[in-house]
């Protein structure tokens, strides 16, 4: 990827690549959605943990063209017909896999190293509040997924922690990304320090090379 150019619109400031605009300082969805769209290839394997309403699936589906594929994980089957409308819509519903499972299932149906990786932890939106994404499974997942990144592989997780059970899930999460071995991951996070109300946060991570598998005990960081 190279760098061509920059400025700023709308008040945010971007870069344009060689693989298309990159947005600095934008709003969290809008960042992690630029990462996405930068990373990834047509024809590439990339997944949605939580596909909720549909809106990351479809954002994926657009970047990997007709070649590629999208598997979207939910539990809740209101998610999953909600995102198979939206892709229906745009005509792109051939692009992708729809998984009624829970996404630390994940390597149960993905057979093929992923390029990416996105995940929204909390609740559905509109949908019932007391259903969420827990601790324990939310960083199984995030595991899962690691193991299924090829070298360089994305994956980006935004985290709403304002409901109650977001706390427990925010710490565990941020406890298993602070352990991952810095020689094999690059891990960053991005968010607004200036705003109340527990505002959600986007982790991106960066896989260095391919592993077969992979387990953080919390002990290195190589």
């Amino acid at each position: 990827m190279l760098l061509l150019a920059g400025g700023v619109d709308d008040g945010n400031v971007y870069f344009e690549t060689t693989r298309g605009r990159l947005n600095m300082l934008a709003d969290i969805i809008p960042f992690a959605h630029s990462l996405l769209r930068v990373h990834i290839r047509e024809g590439d394997c990339v997944m949605d943990g939580t596909a909720g309403n549909g809106h990351d699936t479809l954002l994926l589906a657009q970047c990997v063209g007709e070649t590629g594929r999208v598997f979207a994980f939910d539990i809740q089957a209101a998610a999953i017909e909600a995102t198979r409308a939206r892709l229906a819509e745009h005509g792109l519903l051939p692009r992708v896999t729809l998984i009624q499972d829970g996404h630390q299932h994940a390597a149960q149906y993905i057979r093929q190293p992923l390029r990416a990786a996105v995940f929204n932890f909390g609740y559905l939106p509109h949908g019932d509040k007391n259903i969420t994404t827990l601790p324990e499974t939310s960083v199984a997942a995030v595991q899962a997924a690691l193991n299924l990144l090829d070298k360089d592989g994305l994956l980006i997780a935004v985290v709403y922690h304002g409901h109650e059970a977001g706390k427990a899930e925010k710490a565990a999460l941020l406890d298993y990304f602070a352990a991952l071995p810095a020689r094999r991951f690059s891990v960053l996070r991005y968010g607004h320090v200036n705003r109340l109300n527990a505002a959600p946060f986007v982790v991106a991570v960066e896989k260095k090379f391919a592993l077969q598998t992979m387990e953080i005990d919390g002990k290195s960081n190589e």
